[in-house]
């Protein structure tokens, strides 16, 4: 980052535009982390979020077909 080319976190957090406790906060989330765990996280992440849609689809259609063999329709 340009903190590593003899920036300070103040003059670089400007010149990628975010602050200075935004940048914090994803050092103390992210700092231990190498690109390609990053990556991947994100990967994670959307994968759950398409799941969580997913199950959320299946659940509803459940509730549905369920009300509908009662024959409260």
């Amino acid at each position: 980052m340009l903190q590593g080319q003899g920036s300070s976190v103040a003059d670089a957090v400007r010149q990628i535009g975010v602050t200075q406790q935004t940048y914090y906060r994803w050092r103390k989330e992210y700092g231990g982390m190498s690109r390609d765990q990053l990556k991947r996280l994100k990967q994670l992440e959307t994968e759950n979020q398409r799941l969580r849609r997913a199950v959320s689809d299946l659940t509803l259609d459940k509730m549905v077909l369920a009300e509908a063999a009662r024959g409260n329709f």
